[in-house]
């Protein structure tokens, strides 16, 4: 608690909301990496030209981090009325001015048209992408720009850290984080204020307090977002976190290649050291803290705490032996409170907002919102927040849109490349950490890849394993050797070389390097070859015992034909053959020799008549 009586909470906020007064007419545009790649800032500069042009110099363009609904960028948001406009190009950006900045006119083409019933829905939370979502901590994204504290300020920034730093002790801090129920948001899904607690009750000083930004999941980028779009919210929350645990030094790793992440975070911390948010003597109390960010490397492994560690302190990333704790021996050997970059942006939510406002959304095990990032097979590919217990099928269908042109779901991997893969008749299990692993998965930090009915199983947990083999340190024998024989086995399984026993073989090792690894990545990497097997074990013995990928993905098991009755004899896909394995007369059903074929599948990319088959 703040020990100078003078500085009092309502004199830390007034001079917080000397900074408020948002603007109630502006123009939002997505400026997060994804928009960005589509052409964002030249719309973004196209807006301020032509708001100028037409004197209309009172509008502000409000460059935001990501919006979430990325299949859809660049989009535009018009405020007040909250006009949502998708694909938006430089060319309609004198309209958007003229008619719905000014007018309040609503332009057609670029807003939102219901894929099924083809209804016009005009603002973002009408939108069924957005709908059932509850968007706590990824929402604010959209209301600020990410490189100035004043935006952070209109969105009540920093006030939790006022009120915790005049009227709470570090114990309120860790009981209130504790009543809320937060889980780390990293994957495992530890009780943070337990780790909290930890390391304050800890010897040895100085104790430190660590962002976890390196986030090497293929298809994830939720850290990634809150970074780039909201910089503050996770300063904030280590600020907090810092005060509750005794700790004068921060660190925020995240990897290089994360360059606008980075370029945000520095300008954020500058920022927040020059409004006396960060450093000596923060907001005129006793409490000292300031924070370094370290970019890593981008080893997968990193992302694990020990590994994290050696990496800050310029060693090589490798994990140690888990019975070494680090609330009591961390980075430096000091008593560290590490958690993942989504999980301090929730902890000013629950001081501003209340424990027992947190602990009333989510399940009884897994309480608050989970960011997701949701690729693949799937019509609507972005970021998504969900209470806690929101089921799979609501994700996928609701707001992802179902499965793209027609097609049967048939799996979708949750929680990184260590994480399992959930089949259709799974789909209504509500999404928490507790359930997710009872099935055979994990939370990971938050990716999920929908797979359709031409996804080989065989194949994705070839793959996955294969990234994992890249991706391991090499320290211990389980999963350094344990992991490239899966690898191996699965490869040939695939390869058409599979052998009765393989699928026996790849269970038992996959528990013994479970059991014997030294860190998670090891402990966690069977799981996609696990929960394949566990749920489409069927795949597994077509490859070996019929030599037959049923999804027709693993060439060396399948075969292309043209089917007579839908070939028009056009010569499109003799064309494309590179191997001139395909012949026939003009106007007439072409022939595929198979012997010369190597089913690279050009043709079947080029047939507009659904002529090649694959068996």
């Amino acid at each position: 608690m703040n020990e100078n009586p003078d500085i009092q909470a309502h004199q830390l906020l007034d001079n917080l909301s000397l900074y408020y007064g948002p603007k109630k007419k502006f123009v939002a545009i997505c400026a997060g990496t994804g928009c960005r790649a589509s052409g964002s800032l030249k719309v973004k500069e196209a807006l301020e030209a032509e708001l100028k042009k037409q004197n209309m110099n009172e509008v502000d363009v409000l460059a935001t981090g990501c919006l979430g609904f990325c299949e859809k960028g660049p989009m535009v948001i018009v405020h007040p009325d909250k006009y949502f406009y998708q694909h938006v190009k430089v060319e309609d950006v004198p309209e958007i001015v003229s008619k719905t900045v000014a007018k309040g006119e609503i332009i057609s083409r670029l807003v939102y048209r219901h894929p099924e019933t083809q209804k016009t829905l005009y603002r973002e939370e009408d939108l069924p992408f957005y709908k059932k979502q509850n968007r706590i901590v990824f929402g604010q994204n959209g209301m600020l720009d990410p490189s100035k504290i004043e935006a952070y300020f209109n969105i009540d920034g920093y006030q939790a850290l006022a009120k915790v730093l005049s009227e709470m002790t570090p114990e309120d801090v860790i009981n209130e984080v504790k009543k809320a129920g937060l889980r780390g948001r990293g994957g495992g899904g530890f009780p943070a204020a337990v780790k909290w607690e930890g390391v304050r009750r800890a010897h040895g000083e100085p104790k430190y307090v660590i962002a976890n930004g390196d986030e090497g999941d293929p298809g994830a980028y939720m850290d990634r977002s809150l970074m780039e779009g909201n910089p503050h919210s996770v300063i904030e929350g280590m600020i907090i976190g810092a005060y509750a645990v005794g700790s004068n030094q921060g660190y925020i790793y995240v990897r290089n290649e994360y360059p606008l992440a980075v370029t945000h975070l520095t300008i954020a911390l500058e920022a927040a050291r020059q409004n006396g948010l960060l450093g000596k003597n923060i907001l005129g109390t006793n409490f000292s803290f300031d924070i370094h960010i370290n970019k890593g490397a981008g080893a997968f492994v990193c992302g694990e705490s020990s590994a994290l560690f050696a990496s800050i302190e310029g060693r090589a990333g490798e994990p140690r032996a888990k019975y070494v704790h680090a609330v009591e021996k961390g980075l430096y050997d000091k008593p560290t409170v590490l958690n993942n970059v989504e999980t301090w942006a929730n902890v000013p939510l629950i001081i501003n907002k209340g424990a027992d406002w947190y602990a009333s959304i989510g399940t009884e095990g897994s309480k608050g919102t989970k960011i997701f990032s949701l690729v693949g097979k799937i019509n609507n590919t972005g970021l998504i927040e969900v209470p806690m217990g929101t089921t799979l099928y609501e994700i996928i269908y609701d707001m992802g849109g179902g499965i793209p042109n027609g097609r049967k779901f048939k799996a979708v991997q949750t929680g990184g490349p260590s994480g399992g893969c959930i089949p259709e008749r799974l789909l209504d299990i509500p999404v928490d950490f507790d359930k997710l692993y009872e099935v055979g998965s994990m939370m990971g930090s938050g990716g999920m890849i929908v797979m359709d009915e031409t996804s080989c199983m065989v194949d994705v947990a070839r793959y996955f394993l294969e990234f994992l083999k890249e991706e391991s340190c090499g320290k211990c024998v389980p999963c350094r050797e344990g992991i490239r024989r899966m690898s191996d086995i699965l490869e040939d399984i695939c390869s058409g070389r599979g052998r009765e026993g393989d699928i026996e073989i790849l269970e038992s090792m996959g528990a013994a390097i479970a059991d014997g690894s030294l860190c998670a990545l090891g402990g966690s990497a069977p799981n996609p070859v696990l929960s394949t097997i566990r749920y489409f074990r069927e795949e597994y013995e077509a490859h070996i015992k019929e030599h037959r990928c049923p999804a027709g993905v693993c060439k060396a098991l399948i075969t292309y034909s043209i089917d007579p009755d839908n070939c028009t004899g056009c010569g499109v896909c003799v064309k494309v053959c590179a191997t001139q394995a395909i012949t026939g007369e003009k106007k007439k059903a072409h022939v595929i020799d198979k012997d010369k074929c190597t089913r690279c599948g050009a043709c079947i990319q080029s047939c507009k008549f659904d002529a090649i088959k694959v068996k």
